[in-house]
């Protein structure tokens, strides 16, 4: 065991905390130390939340946004722009857009961006059933809604040309957000008017 720890319970604990994206060896103490000192019943409820997420959590079968049910209250939702649909690279980002309150419209979760690099391609991402959607009728205008980096105009271009003999009008976030800033940590401001200013998509790169 290591000499710092006292105990091999709480060890193992700060070990999986710190497996979590930017927590380190020293947050992941602070939080385990903190479900130390609150009520089992308590510690018991985070726990089985965590437990009931993994096990029970969808993805809707038409955005692919996470969900409680098969089809997301998202496009659900009779009083949403069902005609517009935004193209996203997370789930992150749907909150994001979310949270300016600007877009009314449903949402295409990607899961990614075409990434040569690191082994993604089209085929990994949720690109086809974007076109199959497209195909099948109803959507008028797709937003493109990627981050502004290399990946994500690659990515862009990508759809623009398999859409591009659709009757659908393809458009571009302004660039309001900064080059290669991730759409989830732009503010709420400058992301809805990036939304609302949003541009014709000519194809270029």
């Amino acid at each position: 065991m290591n000499q710092q720890y006292s105990s091999v319970l709480l060890e193992k604990a700060v070990n999986e905390f710190s497996k979590l994206p930017g927590i380190g060896p020293k947050t992941a103490m602070r939080l385990v130390l903190h479900l130390l000192r609150q009520e089992t019943a308590d510690v018991e409820a985070f726990g089985q939340a965590v437990i009931t997420l993994k096990h029970e959590i969808k993805y809707c079968r038409v955005c692919h946004n996470i969900s409680d049910e098969d089809v997301c209250r998202i496009c659900s939702n009779p009083r949403r722009d069902a005609v517009t649909v935004c193209v996203v690279e997370s789930i992150q980002d749907v909150m994001a857009i979310e949270n300016t309150q600007q877009f009314h419209g449903l949402y295409h979760v990607l899961g990614g961006v075409i990434s040569p690099m690191d082994g993604v391609g089209p085929s990994d991402l949720q690109i086809q059933s974007l076109v199959e959607r497209v195909a099948a009728g109803g959507v008028e205008e797709v937003i493109l809604a990627l981050s502004p980096t290399m990946e994500g105009d690659t990515t862009n271009f990508y759809i623009f040309r398999k859409l591009a003999d659709m009757p659908v009008k393809i458009t571009v976030i302004a660039r309001g957000v900064a080059q290669n800033d991730e759409l989830q940590y732009a503010d709420e401001v400058t992301l809805g008017r990036s939304i609302a200013n949003r541009i014709p998509f000519n194809g270029q790169m």
